[in-house]
């Protein structure tokens, strides 16, 4: 029985002081907090201006990366010669229903319409906000041959939306799609769409390595204790991808969602886990922010206070990819050993 694995079936984080808040402190910052005192509030529509992507059409040389950042925890990978997506989220709305719940504040980077040939799709976990039902029906209409990669429990949910091709992995288990290598990382957060199911599927990240290129997803997340491991099995990266925002507060969502301090330590780690030399340079792109107001933080303070930690921490600024939603980068390779 692997420590992440609940007995009596379901999942659990492993770490201690990890678990979730449950529905009574829920109820304390909705009902209580949120009514008493007052919340810092956002200056008028939010400041997130799209730009037009550059992303290869139909698809990147296999030996080029790029990345494209539609919003929230929603990006597409060109690696290995695929088109790779996560978490997809095109809805005006996370919400089981388009006529409540949170609704996006910042449009996508790009139209759904216009995306390339999509060859995989990763999940992190099956929260509103990283697995929306509208959008996997588009996906799995337009593209019947995709690969869909989620974590233990999220399957069925794919499947029943009209994904074809269908793998769920554990935590440090790896699929192989043509020539990338996908791997099941380790995340602290929870699971649930309803009354009922709490914990009963579960969360991860994703590492994705071809020919020498290397990318991490984080996934949803709080801070852990195995960010090291996760460099140390998987790394090094060129790219991270780290959530920074729905941080607020901070005694409510510590456990689920790290704030941007927490993803400079968690990047710190990840480094930590691979030998000297090797991978020097290491990008770094916050995502998690801007898209949806989740939480109690200013939905724009995330990217600002991301720069002030890695300020502090001594970091390479060029090593900070605040992304404009529709904003591509291009990895370039790096020397040889």
């Amino acid at each position: 029985m692997h420590d992440h694995h609940r007995p009596g079936g379901g999942f659990r984080n492993p770490w201690p002081a990890a678990a979730p808040a449950g529905f009574r402190e829920f109820l304390k910052w909705v009902l209580w907090e949120r009514l008493t005192q007052r919340r810092p509030k956002d200056p008028g529509p939010p400041p997130f201006p799209r730009v037009e992507p550059s992303f290869a059409t139909p698809r990147a040389a296999p030996d080029a990366v790029t990345v494209t950042w539609v919003g929230h925890a929603t990006f597409l990978l060109q690696i290995g010669g695929l088109n790779v997506l996560t978490d997809p989220m095109w809805s005006e709305r996370a919400s089981p229903v388009q006529f409540a719940g949170p609704r996006r504040r910042t449009p996508p980077g790009f139209a759904f319409d216009t995306l390339p040939p999509i060859d995989l799709v990763l999940l992190s976990h099956n929260h509103y906000d990283h697995l929306d039902d509208i959008t996997v029906r588009r996906l799995a209409e337009r593209f019947p041959d995709a690969r869909w990669l989620a974590p233990l429990g999220v399957g069925r949910g794919l499947t029943d939306r009209g994904a074809r091709h269908v793998r769920e992995l554990d935590w440090w288990d790896a699929e192989c799609v043509a020539d990338l290598t996908v791997t099941s990382t380790p995340a602290q957060h929870f699971s649930g769409r309803g009354f009922g199911d709490r914990d009963r599927s579960l969360w991860c990240g994703w590492a994705l390595r071809a020919g020498g290129r290397s990318v991490w997803f984080a996934g949803d997340t709080g801070y852990h204790p195995e960010f090291g491991a996760i460099g140390a099995r998987c790394g090094p990266f060129e790219l991270a991808l780290l959530p920074v925002g729905a941080y607020e507060p901070r005694w409510f969502m510590r456990p689920v969602h790290m704030n941007p301090e927490d993803a400079v330590q968690a990047y710190r780690d990840l480094r930590s886990g691979w030998r000297a030399g090797a991978g020097e340079y290491t990008a770094v792109v916050p995502m998690h922010w801007g898209t949806f107001k989740l939480t109690d933080e200013p939905m724009a303070e995330p990217p600002s206070r991301s720069s002030a930690a890695w300020h502090a921490a001594g970091l390479p600024p060029e090593a900070l990819w605040l992304l404009a939603p529709g904003e591509t980068r291009v990895l370039r390779a790096a020397p040889p050993d």
